[in-house]
């Protein structure tokens, strides 16, 4: 199966995102010409060799026209609205429309939260932008041209400090970024600036079926995209690492938390897990228990990252009433995965796709079921329903 290992060593952003792609083999003549079928004028796209800290690799800019000075403001204020109609009457292919939909989805909802808006409300400003639309509708058409079946990411480092833009001077990571990445692994690398823009929250977030170690793969080619923006201590790429995955099923090395509790109100419990997901936890589980004295009570398991495990003890201790949590460290055994989206009678739903010894399992998103049953109204058995009917069926 051919994969994408998203690097991000130096944060990610749209652009870079883009470089890295295009560095990996996309030819800028079919870029170019799968970007024409969407109805934007007045730019032009320029890729030139970067170099940073001695690493070579490509760079990308939008350059719009400065003669059209009204037109350009007009694009830094379109609604979601406008951009699903533009991506959804283009001429592109229904893997990249609902990719890219997908994406600005994800952006409207983290925009909308911020702003206290609902999403079809938030005007885009800088993600509205045509740099923007060109990076994350070029990104689509490149990862759909190198055919990449699965994609992963590392831990992604945030940044600090500040930074100024239409709404004024925001710390770093952005609001809207961090609202995007909730559930993704994330990291300090001591850098001072903003290493994630919304635009790459959203793209990574949303493409990459999982985040960590570099998954057991056969590489067959590197590709870097640089920043705008130079750092002094580490190049300010993004590295893509493309190869082939060696096996469906990876192993990785994990630590197991438990803790047995019979002191607990039973309504702590799912505000417990909510904290422990929120802090890093991999998976959570509470098992029913007969303790000492012939107690009923609980034993909770948390499984963890092994960097994560003493913030996740930290967090067992605060959240429960347990006085002690044990830690070991034990191996799991995981299918390799990928994310995908299925047209069904009722709307789109997004879903992983596992890749089993014999087949392919296409397990739909809890949220993204119950949304389309809270809109329609409609039972969340017939949502998931109408999933499993429109999911391909397909072996390996």
């Amino acid at each position: 199966m051919r994969s994408l290992y998203f690097d991000c060593f130096s944060g990610i952003s749209g652009d870079m995102t883009l470089a890295a792609l295009v560095d990996l083999g996309v030819p800028k003549k079919h870029l170019v010409a799968e970007l024409c079928k969407l109805s934007l004028r007045d730019y032009r796209i320029q890729i030139s060799a970067a170099m940073c800290h001695g690493i070579s690799g490509k760079r990308v800019r939008v350059i719009t026209a400065p003669e059209k000075k009204h037109s350009h403001h007009h694009h830094h204020h379109r609604t979601l609205d406008d951009i699903e109609k533009m991506i959804a009457s283009s001429r592109l292919s229904v893997r990249v429309k609902e990719g890219s939909l997908s994406v600005f989805e994800r952006l409207a909802q983290a925009e909308a939260r911020v702003h206290c808006k609902k999403p079809c409300e938030v005007h885009f400003h800088e993600v509205g932008a045509v740099d923007s639309i060109i990076d994350i509708v070029g990104a689509l058409i490149a990862l759909e041209y190198l055919d990449a079946q699965h994609i992963s990411s590392s831990a992604v480092p945030l940044g600090g400090g500040f930074v100024t833009c239409e709404h004024g001077t925001l710390p770093v990571p952005a609001p809207a970024t961090v609202l995007l990445l909730k559930g993704v692994p994330v990291c300090d690398n001591g850098v001072r600036a903003e290493l994630v823009t919304p635009t790459g929250a959203a793209l990574i977030s949303t493409l990459a079926a999982s985040f960590g170690a570099m998954p057991a793969m056969r590489v067959q080619a590197v590709g870097y995209g640089a920043g705008s923006r130079e750092h002094e201590t580490i190049p300010n790429m993004l590295r893509i690492i493309q190869g082939e995955l060696q096996a469906p099923s990876a192993q990785e090395r994990v630590f197991v938390l438990e803790a047995t509790i019979d002191d607990m109100m039973p309504e702590w419990a799912g505000f417990a897990m909510e904290k422990l997901f929120e802090a890093g936890a991999l998976d959570v589980a509470f098992i029913p228990a007969q303790m000492k004295k012939n107690r009923p009570g609980v034993l909770l398991t948390v499984v963890s990252r092994p960097e994560d495990r003493h913030v996740l003890g930290a967090a067992m201790l605060e959240h429960t009433t347990t006085a002690g949590v044990r830690m070991h460290p034990a191996e799991r055994m995981t299918l390799a995965r990928e994310t995908a989206l299925v047209k069904t009678r009722f709307g789109t739903v997004r879903a992983k796709v596992l890749h089993g010894p014999n087949e392919k399992r296409f397990v739909p998103e809890y949220e993204a079921c119950a949304q389309i049953a809270r809109r329609k109204k409609l039972p969340l058995r017939e949502v998931y329903e109408a999933f499993y009917a429109a999911a391909p069926r397909c072996g390996n």
